[in-house]
């Protein structure tokens, strides 16, 4: 078994300080809905999937130590809890999903305020367990796509440190891996927060698994030279028309399309939002300094403006097919969820 990323210890929400990897393993034990925000909000912990799990978390911490002396007080503490979230990062649906979600239960309980507060806790734990057992399946369905030999490239970081212990793209390149393919990895450094290089080469270094570590700006010199089979990335969302992920998917898409490359989006099925299109979705934009400095060092000219959304929005197009916990979907499969959901 797995050690997770992030778990409940009676009143204590555990993970590790994905700021800091891989120089440094630091632990981070938050008890309040504050510090789990926080942490969100300064990228300790991301990657969509764990975003919905830390959020579920986070309003446990707020049921387990509320004082509330009735229900209809528990669950507005759990409301006042649900805004602090929804306000940390606003790009990514897993969050909404799961705040959504545990809200809807709270308040159509009818129990007392102590049972209420059981019942928040049990669906936050409910949510992280589901969230690794749809990641196995989804490196299981998406595994068939791999072949022995193959050469993987994936952008960003969609592994265990993005989910609860297992992870979406690279959930898929680990099955491949326990299945016999001799397989090696392309992992895009992804800027500016660099959680390929930190986080992605880590992850698969310590599973032994071979990977490469290329720049952003490497990946058409690679297509061009044949070095890539096939591109695994996951999502943060996905909307009727377009997969919304990190900052640089999109021109890996269009590349691989130029290059007949498949690409693959490995994304369980609370990441799709299809009452939306691209255009109703807020990408969020980042702090200047992240793209004017390494760490503390500046590295651009004082007084350059900078543009730094953290996500793109790739049109299904340039999507091959999209790998969920319950199978394949592909461009026919678009076309029908899409229609399905027509406002």
């Amino acid at each position: 078994m797995r050690t997770r990323t992030i778990e409940w210890r009676n009143g204590t929400v555990v993970t590790v300080d994905q700021a800091r990897l891989p120089q440094e393993v630091k632990v981070l034990e938050m008890r309040s809905c504050s510090e789990v925000a926080e942490a969100i909000k300064a990228m300790k912990i991301r990657g969509a999937p764990l975003l919905g799990v830390a959020a579920g978390f986070a309003l446990a911490l707020t049921a387990y130590n509320s004082i509330a002396k009735n229900r209809e007080a528990l669950v507005n503490e759990l409301e006042n809890a649900a805004e602090i979230l929804r306000a940390t990062r606003p790009t990514g649906v897993n969050l909404f999903w799961a705040v959504d979600g545990i809200l809807a239960k709270a308040k159509d309980f009818s129990g007392n305020v102590k049972a209420l507060a059981g019942l928040v806790v049990e669906e936050a734990q409910r949510i992280a367990d589901e969230d690794a057992k749809t990641n196995r399946l989804i490196g299981k369905c998406g595994a068939e796509l791999i072949r022995d030999g193959d050469v993987v490239l994936t952008h960003c970081n969609a592994g265990a440190l993005a989910t609860v212990e297992y992870g979406t793209a690279l959930g898929v390149v680990r099955v491949a891996w326990e299945q016999g393919k001799r397989i090696k990895v392309v992992a895009t450094e992804t800027r500016p927060k660099l959680q390929g290089a930190r986080l992605t080469t880590y992850e698969l270094i310590r599973d032994g698994i071979p990977v490469t570590l290329i720049t952003d700006n490497m990946v058409g010199y690679v297509m061009y030279k044949r070095m890539i089979s096939k591109v695994v990335v996951g999502a943060d969302r996905i909307v009727k028309d377009a997969v919304i992920n990190k900052i640089g998917t999109f021109t890996i898409a269009v590349l691989a399309k130029e290059h007949d490359i498949p690409f693959y989006v490995a994304a369980p099925k609370s990441t799709f939002d299809l009452t939306r299109k691209s255009a109703d979705v807020v990408i969020e934009e980042r702090r200047p300094e992240e793209v004017t400095h390494m760490g503390s060092q500046r590295i651009a000219a004082e007084g350059v403006d900078v543009l730094n959304p953290a996500f793109d929005i790739t049109p299904l197009d340039y999507v091959t097919a999209i790998i969920r916990e319950d199978g394949i979907l592909y461009k026919k499969d678009f076309d029908k969820f899409k229609a399905d959901y027509q406002r």
